[in-house]
């Protein structure tokens, strides 16, 4: 739980320092506020991960401005209420506005520390489940025996043990979501929230406010450089930034700070970036379309996700991690899938890569009705014919198609000529070729008309 951040809000100025005491010792960054016009601008400062805010107060009380916040939209951290004087009523208002939890006091440490760690991982738990509705991973982490993704995990997880920038590479739908988290869940930021941005869905008036957050009068909305705060944030997509929040974002990763949107003072920022794309960036800078100087700032540590065709070893494993999820999750039949259906799998070029995988397992275990898949529903669901018998080919399909082509005419008209007792002009009206032009051809393929005709006499 350590290096999260925590807003206490008491008029009790004994239970502020008890609190930041206590909180202190467990690791969190605490702010202290003795009524709502300082919680306010403390939250204005810096975006808490929690907040502990009492109800009485002398200026607003805890319940009013609770509302302030659920209804200008700002609560996004969780809020757990206290109170000396509560009533069912009390907590059931707070509870419908947006509380955690109501705590009553005299407060019991071991409680309160209990519902602040319950409370932080519901909220991460949120998080994750947001990020797999918006199409986030079904992976825990890379999965693969081979070769290549092996040296990819062993990579993550030297890598996530220092704070420099991380780029990732790859085509689409490789599985550079899932290397991200994973580069995330074994660094020392692992229990900080992971936040995935994908940037070309940005609305493009104001790309700046969902990244940077804004400030209109009083009220704060944090972006997501803010609520990666102790965390990862992973930007997807990043060569589709336009060069204005590209160098918004430098400007804020060299100096650890950024500017809201609208907002006055500069609000410090602890964020670890990992941003990835399926275009190759250098071609980008080159083009004038990114930045040089963020690039080079991001591509400290390059990795590069291999495409799914360039690790088919990998293709049971796969196989069995989607059919066991999709069968746990969504209750679909289990299918097996035949020999002769994953050799035509290892067959496919898959430019969809582990996510059209991922799609043709649900659609074959949503549509199947036997308890085997074969391989003509896999060539059906992907729209591939069976391979080609190279053993019974006709002599010249191994050619490139010129050489191809040049063998082919030279027979034909060969055979033509001999069928015409070698008379070009038969052989014109025959195939429908202007005899000038049919002369040339002849010329060009080798053909002398005269020792075919010889030839016939014989």
């Amino acid at each position: 739980m350590s290096g999260q951040t925590i807003l206490v809000v008491d008029d009790e100025p004994d239970i502020r320092v008890l609190l930041k005491e206590i909180l202190d010792d467990e690791g969190f960054e605490v702010t202290v506020a003795e009524n709502a016009t300082q919680a306010r601008e403390a939250r204005r400062k810096r975006r808490p991960d929690l907040v502990l805010l009492d109800i009485w107060m002398p200026d607003t009380d805890g319940i009013t401005l609770l509302k302030e916040w659920s209804e200008s939209n700002a609560l996004d951290s969780p809020v757990i209420m206290m109170s000396g004087h509560g009533t069912v009523e009390t907590a059931v208002e707070a509870t419908r506005l947006g509380a955690y939890d109501f705590i009553e006091k005299p407060l019991s440490i071991a409680k309160l520390l209990l519902t602040i760690q319950r409370a932080l991982e519901a909220t991460n738990l949120r998080r994750e489940n947001v990020g797999l509705r918006r199409g986030g991973s079904l992976q825990a982490q890379p999965i693969g025996r081979g070769r290549a993704m092996e040296q990819l995990r062993a990579n993550c997880r030297r890598i996530a043990q220092h704070k420099t920038a991380v780029f990732i590479s790859g085509e689409s739908g490789s599985g550079k979501e899932v290397v991200a988290r994973f580069l995330h869940e074994h660094s020392p930021r692992a229990s900080g929230p992971f936040i995935a941005v994908g940037v070309a869905g940005l609305a493009r008036e104001n790309p700046d406010n969902e990244l940077f957050g804004v400030e209109d009068g009083g009220r704060v909305t944090y972006g997501s450089l803010e609520q990666a705060n102790g965390g990862t944030l992973f930007l997807k997509d990043i060569a589709d930034m336009d060069l204005s929040t590209q160098a918004r974002l430098l400007s804020a990763l060299e100096q650890n700070s950024m500017l809201r949107v609208g907002g006055r003072d500069a609000v410090a920022i602890d964020v670890r970036i990992v941003a990835a794309t399926r275009r190759n960036l250098a071609l980008e800078v080159t083009a004038g379309r990114f930045r040089d100087d963020l690039f080079y700032h991001l591509n400290v540590v390059p990795l590069q996700v291999p495409a799914l065709r360039d690790r088919v070893e990998d293709l049971d494993e796969l196989l069995t991690h989607y059919v066991t999820y999709f069968v746990a999750q969504e209750g679909l039949p289990r299918r097996d899938f035949s020999a002769a259906a994953k050799s035509r799998m290892r067959e496919y070029r898959w430019p969809g890569n582990v996510r059209e995988l991922k799609n043709l397992v649900q659609r074959l275990l949503i549509l199947g009705n036997t308890e085997q898949v074969e391989a003509h529903e896999i060539s059906a669901a992907l729209g591939v014919r069976a391979p080609v018998d190279t053993e019974n080919l006709q002599p010249g399909f191994e050619l490139p198609l010129r050489e191809a082509r040049e063998r082919f005419e030279k027979s034909y008209l060969e055979f033509q000529l001999q069928q015409c007792d070698g008379s070009v002009s038969k052989v014109a009206e025959r195939v429908g070729i202007e005899r000038t032009h049919l002369y040339r051809k002849l010329r060009s393929l080798g053909i002398d008309p005269r020792q075919i005709k010889e030839a016939v006499k014989e």
